[in-house]
């Protein structure tokens, strides 16, 4: 948008200046019409940021924190495992996840290919989510 309001700007300029200056200096009338059409874009450009919607944030990994994931490995463990998540766009991902010891022995359910999971945490330093065993309904 930006773009356009100079180039309209500056073509304005350079046709009124052409008009004042009877076609005399044009060595001058160029430069001054893209510092005219700068001035002019600037000024009605910076209310108008005012009324276009900020931009969405960028997608993050922790926006898969709560949704539900299918494995897509033999196993997951403390060390092992993917499972593909749905974004909200409903795009897919395959990403890396570990069920941890306690979750595998106290739910007596260790996750395998095609077990429904629930991602509950991201570990940042490691790159993984966090998984215990989840219902098919809250996919």
């Amino acid at each position: 948008m930006a773009v356009s309001l100079l180039i309209a700007f500056a073509w304005f300029s350079a046709l009124a200046g052409t008009v004042l200056l009877d076609g005399r200096h044009g060595g001058v009338l160029l430069p001054a019409a893209l510092v005219g059409g700068w001035l002019g874009a600037r000024v009605l450009a910076w209310p108008l940021r005012r009324l276009m919607p900020a931009p969405a944030p960028p997608p993050s990994r922790l926006d898969f924190v709560g949704r539900g994931c299918v494995i897509r490995t033999g196993r997951v463990g403390p060390d092992f495992g993917q499972a593909e998540v749905r974004a909200e766009d409903g795009s897919s991902a395959v990403v890396q996840v570990r069920q941890s010891a306690d979750d595998a022995t106290g739910a007596g359910s260790v996750l395998t290919s095609g077990a429904y999971a629930l991602i509950y945490d991201y570990d940042a330093e490691g790159e993984f989510f966090r998984v215990i065993p989840d219902l098919p309904a809250l996919l």
